[in-house]
């Protein structure tokens, strides 16, 4: 009953997901909000080149642009966080506040196999979506 509407939940799950991560990287790199913790970043640093990473690659996700290789980037990246800033505080995920890292790698992930969905630019552009 529900599986005709799986299309538009793809692209809503992209758009989703986009802005999440674009959120994290108006913090880190535009400093808004000004009293978040991500306000205080230096733009020339790993969380910088994350921030980066996130504001650059979340917009194109928004937007369903290039999606497959931009998820994928952005899967990478969140693993990346969660060995390097996450797992070395503790084992578990409940412990170390990784537990958004994770579930954005694999949705990130799940989109670079399943694409953009019919309501992206690539689908617009008629590339395979």
């Amino acid at each position: 009953m529900l599986s005709k509407w799986q299309p538009l939940a793809l692209s809503l799950l992209r758009f989703i997901t986009g802005l999440v991560l674009f959120q994290y990287g108006v913090a880190k790199i535009l400093k808004f909000p000004p009293n978040s913790p991500f306000a205080k970043v230096e733009l020339m640093s790993l969380f910088g080149t994350a921030g980066m990473i996130e504001l650059i690659f979340g917009g194109l996700l928004i937007l369903g642009l290039f999606t497959r290789p931009v998820a994928f980037i952005l899967s990478g990246e969140m693993a990346f966080a969660y060995f390097i800033e996450h797992f070395p505080r503790s084992f578990f995920p409940v412990i170390n506040a990784g537990s958004l890292a994770i579930a954005l790698c694999f949705t990130c992930l799940f989109i670079a196999t399943a694409g953009g969905g019919p309501i992206s630019v690539d689908a617009a552009m008629g590339k395979k979506s």
